[in-house]
């Protein structure tokens, strides 16, 4: 299977960007699908994940109320829309599948995405 991350780039503090990855599997909505993401010289973080039809939901304390996960299970792509960032935002996102919900044990995911750059300048 492959999942591609895309939608990130640079943006100024308040600003949005949307985050997509679409996976070429078409056992796409037997998974839950997590955000993962990596700051340099920090450990890979799990900021927002949702289940398999959409029915759970996961967000990391630090975007509650900023991001929104969503899911298109007909086009096989999972969304990460993020608002009002912030310079800690900065990271390298990854999105991943998981055939469990357990979503903050990394090793629960069997597929990532290559990353996309989510840069936030203040």
């Amino acid at each position: 299977v492959q999942l591609q991350a895309s939608g990130g780039g640079s943006v100024q503090a308040g600003d949005s960007l949307r985050l997509s990855c679409s996976s070429s599997a078409r056992t796409f909505g037997s998974y839950a699908m997590g955000w993962f993401r990596q700051a340099p010289g920090k450990e890979r973080d799990l900021v927002s994940a949702i289940g398999r039809n959409g029915d759970r939901i996961y967000y990391a304390e630090s975007v509650k109320g900023r991001f929104t996960i969503s899911r298109d299970n007909a086009k096989n792509t999972v969304y990460l829309q993020m608002g009002s960032l912030k310079p800690e935002d900065t990271a390298v996102y990854y999105c991943a599948r998981s055939r469990n919900w357990n979503p903050s044990n990394a090793r629960t995911y069997d597929a990532w995405g290559q990353g996309t750059q989510v840069t936030v300048s203040s």
